[in-house]
């Protein structure tokens, strides 16, 4: 038995009280150790015992126990946790703007050309269709890529100052708000910004947007782990990132280095799990064809060695990228394409 077979097995044991949710997507299940002839889980319960806490204890032993062999010598450990707060940190930080917003969730990427923006905008559509309330504000100020793919470009959000602070408006449409340091730039302009400039605009385009009661805030992440990542991660108080690859080897590599920095303890953000965009090739006039140009089950097999779900598998077809160049996100749709974004759109919003 590996790691991944014992998660499997615990993925069976479900919360009562969660609305049936599995443990594992739950994130109690803390740490999983295996030895020659003994499986040790410790699992996670929040600072006020869970009064199902013994029951999910036995069900979870059970679970190795059938999977492993009753030979098997399992131990189940608990571990207490503090209690995530169910309101985001506002008028205490000067963050009046986000404490309205119910979850605030990073969209990240090792390095670029993955399609992480396509992603993030397509996502954000999707959880808007699903009935959300939704926000998109993009991160990536030196390629900002959402006017362009929504067919928002030339639109300047309204801004006015309150009690000494900007106040800045998102633009809406599709259902969703948005915000992207491209509304305040021209297309030609080069954004020439040291690491503190850019931090800095960043948090304005995030903590001084006039956002209201939000399920979802998105923030389309510029690739990569450098300054702009540490100051969000820390400055902005979300509730995990969804991390985005394509299945050839080299991108794969950046993605470790993106989980790795979620995971340092200096950071300890969760992960709600990986998207393998461009996961095959499906011409238009063979929908039925799956050709694997990038390599097969690449993202899969990365969900599976870092022990975090694998939220879906993204077609390379012409659509997506014609749908993202004319403005018209492809997650509007109702073609197989389309219906991958609702998914993944359900995935995510059933992981809280």
């Amino acid at each position: 038995m590996e790691k991944k077979d014992i998660l499997e097995a615990l993925r069976e044991v479900t919360h009562p009280a969660k609305k049936d949710r599995d443990i594992v997507s739950l994130g109690m299940v803390e740490n999983v150790e295996v030895s020659d002839g003994a499986v040790s889980v410790t699992l996670a319960f929040s600072k006020h015992r869970d009064p199902l806490a013994e029951y999910l204890i036995g069900a979870a032993k059970a679970a190795v126990i059938r999977a492993a062999g009753k030979g098997t010598d399992v131990e189940v450990r608990t571990i207490i946790k503090d209690e995530a707060p169910k309101k985001k940190p506002g008028l205490d930080l000067g963050n009046e703007e986000i404490e309205n917003i119910g979850h605030i969730i990073g969209v990240a990427s090792g390095k670029g050309g993955v399609g992480k923006s396509t992603v993030a905008v397509n996502l954000a559509v999707a959880l808007a269709r699903l009935g959300y309330k939704v926000g998109l504000a993009d991160a990536d100020v030196y390629g900002p890529s959402v006017p362009k793919m929504t067919s928002t470009e030339g639109a300047v959000p309204e801004a006015w100052q309150e009690n000494g602070k900007d106040v800045i408006v998102p633009i809406e449409k599709f259902g969703v708000k948005w915000m992207s340091i491209g509304y305040f730039a021209r297309p030609d302009q080069a954004l020439i910004w040291r690491g503190p400039m850019a931090c800095n605009a960043l948090k304005q385009m995030i903590l001084q947007v006039r956002w209201g009661e939000l399920d979802f805030l998105l923030i389309d992440m510029p690739p990569g782990t450098g300054d702009i990542h540490i100051s969000l991660v820390h400055d902005i108080p979300m509730d995990g990132a969804v991390i985005v690859s394509t299945p050839q080897a080299v991108a794969l590599a950046d993605v470790e280095k993106g989980v790795s920095m979620f995971r340092n303890e200096n950071v300890n953000k969760r992960i709600i799990g990986l998207v393998e965009n461009m996961a095959w090739f499906t011409p238009e006039e063979l929908p039925d064809n799956k050709y694997y140009i990038f390599g097969k089950d690449g993202g899969k097999r990365m969900a599976e060695k870092y022990s975090m779900p694998l939220l879906g598998q993204i077609p390379l077809v012409q659509s997506i990228r014609e749908s993202g160049d004319e403005g018209e996100p492809i997650a509007l749709g109702s073609r197989p394409d389309s219906l991958a974004f609702i998914d993944l759109a359900k995935k995510v919003a059933g992981s809280f």
